[in-house]
């Protein structure tokens, strides 16, 4: 059979989308590669969520191209959600490109390369407990997916217009799904949708996260379950009673996105800053060693020199343990486009600097505060980029997003017996990542 090598781009949910085509393809007996001059066939898995994005895979499918020219018979496959919102575009530009899907029909990628007729689907395709899936992450975690989709009328917010309104999976299937995770050795869940506290609603559901994450603590093998991209505006009391349960990390991903209420309305969002320093206060109050990611946009139209003041204000009072900005870009389609693009490129990332910069003097400041101190981590695997070692992460660290714990104290002959979860004291602090080394090394 053809081998194929798949590369990834954008966000967690992509990846989940990526893995699915994979076992797929790994059902009709496709061979994988990562090496490319080995491949026969190259899927490009698309971010179309903003410019930058889109430019990056405009950039990997030219360099697809080049790949193609230099063997015949070799295939292109371009899929996500670049395709989803770009498609027409895409394929004028690219008639050298074999195969295009989008979001509805990539888990049937193997009777698209074989030129099989398929049914189009109306909506975003998503995944069940039944559906195929190879695994890429560390062998200790994986992302689950509960939901495609959003319903939310954010102004600045391409994802509607590419996934179409929320879709939550049934609770059943998530349990099911995460059953079999743990029987494969699986010790950490992540959730991840477009909105995590949003699930269940389209299904009438009262509570839907809540009860979901009631069933999966009751799953024995599963140790850490992690939420990724909730609303602020949604975290219930019921959601805090159930975070501070041993297996739940008590890390809150939670996109504020500005802190002006004038630039939030103008974003269709509703919590302003002091209403969000209200609730991130609660949240750490009341979850002891709560971790709070967030993510900001600077640079929407009208944010001059009043509203970024408050912006940096709120980022400074906040003291988030993770934060994440983007410079604003107009998407087509969106109500935000209307607004135009005022603010300059070069301002826009001067206030992205400026915002960063004070987040690495909060990030030191946190870290400091483990210094010495004792903590449980899960294992990555060996530092690839630099010998001698051994990456982690703590709690209150996600996946891919934040930072990591170095592990120095370890030997490839304790490697091979190494377990899920390991205690460390951390002996160093850096900006965004901690140094640790292992206790009792002999008795893990």
């Amino acid at each position: 059979m053809p081998k194929v090598s798949l590369i990834t781009l954008g966000c967690a949910k992509n990846l989940v989308d990526s893995e699915v085509m994979l076992g797929d393809l790994a059902l009709r007996g496709y061979e994988f590669t990562e090496r490319l001059e080995q491949a026969d066939i190259l899927i490009i898995n698309t971010c179309g969520f903003i410019k930058p994005a889109r430019e990056e895979a405009n950039q990997f499918i030219q360099e697809a191209i080049a790949w193609k020219k230099k063997s015949p018979g070799r295939q292109i496959i371009i899929t996500g959600c670049y395709v989803e919102r770009f498609g027409d575009f895409l394929r004028l530009k690219y008639p050298q490109v074999d195969v295009w899907t989008g979001v509805t029909d990539f888990d049937r990628i193997s009777q698209l390369i074989e030129n099989k007729e398929v049914d189009i689907r109306a909506r975003t395709f998503l995944l069940d407990h039944r559906t195929p899936r190879v695994i890429t992450t560390s062998p200790n975690w994986a992302y689950v997916k509960i939901s495609e989709g959003c319903s939310h009328k954010c102004t600045f917010c391409s994802i509607p217009l590419i996934k179409g309104p929320y879709h939550s999976r049934s609770i059943d299937s998530i349990v099911r799904e995460v059953k079999s995770l743990a029987a494969l050795g699986i010790k950490e869940i992540n959730l991840i949708s477009q909105d995590t506290t949003y699930f269940g609603r389209d299904l009438k559901l009262k509570d839907g996260l809540a009860k979901l994450l009631r069933l999966l603590l009751l799953i024995k093998d599963i140790k850490w379950i992690r939420l990724l991209y909730g609303y602020p505006e949604e975290i219930s009391a019921e959601l805090l009673e159930l975070m501070t349960e041993e297996k739940m990390c008590p890390y809150f991903d939670l996109p504020f996105q500005h802190s002006s209420e004038r630039i939030l309305q103008k974003m269709g969002r509703s919590m302003n800053g002091k209403k969000a320093l209200k609730l991130i206060d609660r949240i750490r109050r009341l979850v002891p060693g709560a971790a709070i990611r967030t993510s900001l946009i600077v640079g929407f139209p009208s944010e001059g020199k009043k509203e970024f003041k408050e912006l940096k204000d709120f980022v400074r009072a906040a003291e988030f343990e993770h934060l994440g900005v983007f410079t604003y870009s107009p998407e087509p389609g969106t109500a935000a486009e209307l607004l135009g693009d005022p603010v300059p490129t070069v301002e826009k990332e001067r206030r992205r600097k400026e915002i960063m910069d004070e987040q690495k003097e909060i990030s030191r400041k946190i870290y400091r505060r483990y210094l010495g101190k004792q903590i449980e981590v899960i294992v990555e695997g060996k530092d690839q980029k630099r010998a001698g070692l051994l990456l982690a992460r703590a709690p209150f660290q996600a996946p891919e997003v934040d930072g990591l714990v170095k592990i120095e104290n370890w030997t490839e002959s304790f490697a091979e017996k190494l377990p899920a979860f390991l205690k460390v004291k951390i002996i160093r602090t850096l900006t965004y990542d901690l140094v640790g080394r292992i206790i009792n090394e002999d008795k893990n």
